[in-house]
């Protein structure tokens, strides 16, 4: 696998229920000299804002921290969407935030971070699914992909909701299906 890994400039993460197992997983294990930055897109409420960032900090050795209206996003270091807010990449490299309608029944949702991350990367993009009961992440896929970026997708078999997965896998939007140590080998090698 690691021959057809592409150099990435962003990375962006969507996940839902049964999620944040992976994710901790995930960074748990990200190069300490890991430079690209990453976005993470998770459905949550809006009563646990900071815990969502101070769990992801405790299983990290890179900063992680809320996203910001109109911060500009800086390698090697992990972003959050805030909850109840869309989270959009500018073409600028930086971020807004957005309080209109929920998409798929979310905000944030990761259709609308993957779509606007795909307009500000294209083909520098990496895309990553990971587990939700909902179809979340499907149409920012296909964005994705049409901008020439690469996408990869929990198997859903080891995801414990595999709906979202499989739904881009359904779609055929999926350019690697692996489980949690693969994604981490491709991340690291993308760096």
């Amino acid at each position: 696998m690691e021959e057809n890994v592409i150099a990435s400039k962003l990375i962006v993460i969507g996940g839902s229920a049964g999620s944040l197992q992976i994710i901790l997983y995930i960074l748990r294990y990200l190069r300490t000299d890991f430079a690209v930055p990453v976005v993470i897109v998770m459905h949550r409420s809006t009563d646990n804002e900071s815990t969502l960032v101070d769990v992801l900090s405790n299983a990290c050795k890179l900063e992680v921290k809320e996203a910001e209206d109109k911060e500009s996003i800086i390698p090697g270091k992990i972003y959050v969407a805030p909850a109840d807010y869309h989270l959009l990449v500018e073409k600028n490299h930086s971020f807004s935030l957005d309080g209109s309608d929920k998409v798929q029944f979310s905000r944030p949702s990761i259709d609308v971070t993957f779509q606007s991350a795909s307009d500000a990367y294209g083909k520098l993009l990496l895309g990553i699914l990971l587990s939700g009961a909902n179809n979340d992440g499907a149409d920012g896929f296909a964005d994705i992909r049409r901008a020439g970026g690469v996408l990869i997708v929990q198997d859903p078999e080891k995801a414990v909701a595999a709906t979202m997965p499989q739904s881009a896998i359904d779609r055929g939007l999926a350019d690697y299906v692996l489980d949690a140590q693969q994604i981490v080998r491709y991340i690291n090698h993308s760096a």
